[in-house]
This record gives C-alpha cells, sequence and structure tokens, in this order.
C-alpha cells in the first residue's frame, strides 16, 4: 500500500509498525496528511535543489514531502524512537538526508546553512527556537526563510502590531524587527494525532536584509522590561534597565506616559540605541550588560 505521495508506507501504518505515540512531554503531534505536509513543504519556496532544515521530524511526514519536492533536507530529532523510522525514509532517498540525532536547542544552526526551516515545532520549545534564530549574528542570518508550525495563539503573537494589543508584545517586537511575518493558513485540530486542544498556524518569516541598525540583545532586554510590566507606564517599566527611566525615554523621542503596548517596532529601536548610548559603552559592551538583565 503506498502513502500517495512516494512508495514508502502511510504514515499511520509507520506509526503503528514502529509503535510510535506523540509523546507530550517532547510536545509532540504527529500530521498524518500527507496533502497538508506537502502544503506547507510548499511554502517553503522552490523545493528543487533547496537546502531544508527540519525540526522534530518525528515519523517524517513533513520530512517526506519535502524531499518528493527535491530538498536537500537535514532534520534534527531527539527523539531515539523516531530514528529508525527516519532512516528508512533515508534508505528511501539516498544522499537527499541527513538526520541529527540530538537536541534541538543545542544544535549549531550556522553550520548548517544556508537553508531555509521548515518545521512543524515542538510546541513546547517552539518560541524558544524562534527567539535564538532571530537573535542570530551576524545578519543577515544563515536561513533564508522560515515557515513554522504554531499554536494559533503564537502565531498571533508573531505578526501582532500595536493595533491589536492583546497579542503585541516582546516576541513581535524581536520577530517584526528583523524579519517580514505572516500567517499563511490555519490547521485544525483534527489533523494531529493526537489532536491538540487548539487550532494551529503556519507562518512564514523573511529576513529582511537591512534591519534597522539595533544590538539584538540589548533590544531584547528592553523587550523584557517593557512588557515584563506591560501595565504601567514606560517610566516606570524600564527602570530595570540601569539607566535614569526619563532620560532613556527622551533620548529615545518617547513619551513616559506610553506603555510598552502602544510602541512600534521603530520605537523599541530607538529605546535599544539610546541605552547604549547612555551608558557610555560601544556596542558590544552594551550587548554584555544587557545579556546580563536577560539572566
Amino acid at each position: 500500500m503506498s502513502g500517495g505521495l512516494d512508495d514508502l508506507p502511510p504514515l499511520r501504518e509507520v506509526v503503528a509498525t514502529h509503535g510510535l505515540a506523540a509523546k507530550k512531554t517532547l510536545g509532540q503531534n504527529f500530521i498524518f496528511d500527507l496533502n497538508l505536509t506537502s502544503r506547507i513543504a510548499r511554502a517553503a519556496g522552490p523545493l528543487d535543489g533547496a537546502r531544508v532544515v527540519e525540526i522534530g521530524p518525528g515519523p517524517g511526514g513533513l520530512t517526506r514531502a519535502l524531499l518528493a519536492g527535491g530538498a536537500q533536507v537535514t532534520a534534527i530529532e531527539r527523539d531515539e524512537r523516531c530514528l529508525a523510522v527516519l532512516a528508512e525514509i533515508e534508505a528511501h532517498y539516498p544522499g537527499k538526508l541527513t538526520v541529527l540525532a540530538e537536541d534541538a536547542l543545542e544544535t549549531d544552526y550556522a553550520a548548517l546553512g544556508p537553508a531555509a526551516i521548515c518545521a512543524n515545532l515542538p510546541y513546547n520549545i517552539a518560541t524558544v527556537l524562534l527567539t535564538g534564530w532571530v537573535e542570530t549574528e551576524p545578519w543577515p542570518p544563515w536561513f533564508s526563510t522560515m515557515v513554522l508550525m504554531f499554536q494559533r495563539e503564537v502565531a498571533e503573537r508573531i505578526v501582532a502590531t500595536p493595533r491589536e494589543r492583546a497579542a503585541y508584545g516582546r516576541l513581535a517586537v524581536l520577530c517584526n524587527w528583523r524579519c517580514t511575518t505572516r500567517i499563511l493558513f490555519d490547521v485544525p485540530p483534527q489533523a494531529f494525532n493526537p489532536p491538540p486542544k487548539v487550532t494551529s498556524s503556519v507562518v512564514e518569516l523573511i529576513p529582511r536584509e537591512n534591519p534597522m541598525a539595533c544590538e539584538a540583545k540589548v533590544l531584547s532586554a528592553v523587550t523584557h522590561a517593557a512588557f515584563g510590566q506591560r501595565r504601567k507606564m514606560l517610566r516606570q517599566s524600564l527602570r530595570s534597565l540601569g539607566v535614569d527611566p526619563l532620560a532613556l525615554l527622551e533620548e529615545a523621542g518617547l513619551e513616559p506616559t506610553k506603555r510598552a503596548e502602544e510602541i512600534e517596532v521603530e520605537g523599541f529601536v530607538a529605546l535599544a540605541c539610546a541605552v547604549v548610548k547612555l551608558r557610555g559603552r560601544d556596542a558590544g559592551a552594551g550587548v554584555e550588560s544587557a545579556q546580563d538583565l536577560v539572566e
């Protein structure tokens, strides 16, 4: 019985044969619909000859779609139960699939580029991975585009602006500073096994070639402070940065009575630059100080 996409067995049969059950502790939700995985793969752009990095392939539904489209795939999988399945796919596509049996949070991604990222991310580490990629140095980054699956609520937080105050926050600022973002389409719970309690969304993030000049770690620290107390005025919420907040806001050209959810990305970039200037240090020292604040 063919899987429809290639000559490999259907995913449900593969999962049953290998006794794979999605683990909640690993944030796993498997997609069995190969039409859906093909749609996600196509969203990553022309695949023929493209290099793609996938995180958490599980039984390999999206992996197979990427390979069938002609991509050269590096798949990162920490669940040892899935390695035998991925080895079968690797044998079916000789020379096209490389499996790294490691933790995605510890991978040296720069060594894998240039490549696109396309993944149904494990939900429990999705935002940590995303912020790490967005804060990549140097910029432009090692990845050409990101097509990623998130819970709908997280997807809305990624693309939000101050006009969507409930969703707008640190994640939106960091992502939209360095990338253009948009939600491509939603995926209903019943598309997964086991079905999650929420709708999911596929998000596209394309790196900006020349984002506004700013130190990533400083911006991260500024947004952490501002949105950590999002209901307070900036003159109060920014105190933790170790700089006179009124002087900081004046330097950035922002009103002290504004709240974080009212400030555009440009305003946060101005704040980050003002932090570096008022500390009287070079940009590198500013990054170290901001990192201390984050930790």
